[in-house]
């Protein structure tokens, strides 16, 4: 370790009302959705294959349960080809330096996270007056300072290819973040999306315990550019995605998530702009 780093028609899916943190979800054959606490982490890649990828990096004092989670799909002393990461807010970093310690493995993300990444630049801090529930007042307990992984992480390619996955393109998605991305792979419409929408109300804190299944808007507290915000979730409704695996809630699939996701188009201003807060601009009303 370097010093400088301090579903297409042919899934099977499971339906489910809720889950815990500690469980996780089998996707699509290849796609796997495990929950830490509030946010989920995926694996891309067969069971008991050597070529696999994670998206995402859980939440903090998290990698020793996300490595045990690797070892028992992919076996003991698997090692993932890489980290992709759909941005750098803390719940889905917490993990990352431990990992890539324990591994020495590329990260890759948005050229536009870089700052966030390499000890430049802090987050916009979180919005505890945003309307919401108990979760957006306790947001300012959250981190929101810059990691170092140095020479570690890269920025994805400018071509939309993904490092690792050559059947996913990566789509520019931001708003929740300014490089946050999302994963796209044409030939089965399986979207891995970060948290340009959820499909669980985040702000709530009984919705988050319990995952009560509902598509929204990104986590309105840590949501900076609405307009941004609005935009990219009519980008990836446009996919038509068959499956969305989600940074946080349950995966969403086929006619369900069809007619949820035209609906957060059709009423995203009411459904995920907040009334108020800090970072709302009431002109995108």
């Amino acid at each position: 370790m370097e010093k400088d780093m301090q579903y297409g028609s042919d899934y099977k899916f499971i339906p489910a009302t809720s889950i815990a943190s500690g469980v996780g979800i089998q996707v699509l054959p290849d796609i796997y959705s495990h929950t830490i606490q509030i946010v989920n982490f995926i694996l891309v890649g067969e069971p008991g294959s050597s070529d696999y990828v994670i998206v995402d990096a859980g939440m903090p004092g998290s990698s020793e349960e996300m490595i045990a989670v690797c070892e028992e799909r992919f076996g003991t002393d698997s090692r993932p080809k890489a980290i992709l990461l759909t941005h750098g807010h803390f719940d889905h970093v917490g993990a990352i330096v431990e990992l890539v310690e324990h591994w020495d493995v590329p990260v890759f993300a948005h050229e536009l996270e870089m700052p966030f990444l390499t000890g430049q630049k802090s987050y916009p801090e979180p919005d505890p007056t945003v309307e919401g529930g108990m979760v957006a007042k306790m947001s300012p307990l959250f981190p929101n300072e810059p990691i170092q992984l140095g020479s570690h992480v890269e920025k994805l390619p400018a071509d939309g290819t993904v490092p690792h996955l050559p059947d996913f393109r990566w789509i520019h998605s931001p708003g929740h973040a300014p490089g946050h991305v999302s994963f796209f792979r044409e030939k089965d419409r399986a979207l891995i999306v970060g948290d340009a929408f959820v499909t669980v109300k985040q702000e709530s804190l009984y919705k988050v315990l319990t995952q009560e299944q509902e598509i929204s808007g990104p986590p309105r507290y840590l949501t900076t550019d609405w307009q941004a915000a609005k935009t990219s979730v009519e980008t990836l409704e446009q996919l038509k995605p068959s499956v969305a695996v989600t940074g946080h809630g349950l995966p969403m699939a086929g006619e369900l998530l069809e007619q949820s996701l035209a609906k957060l188009v059709r009423d995203f201003d009411q459904i995920a702009i907040p009334d108020y807060g800090r970072y709302v601009d009431k002109n995108i009303h």
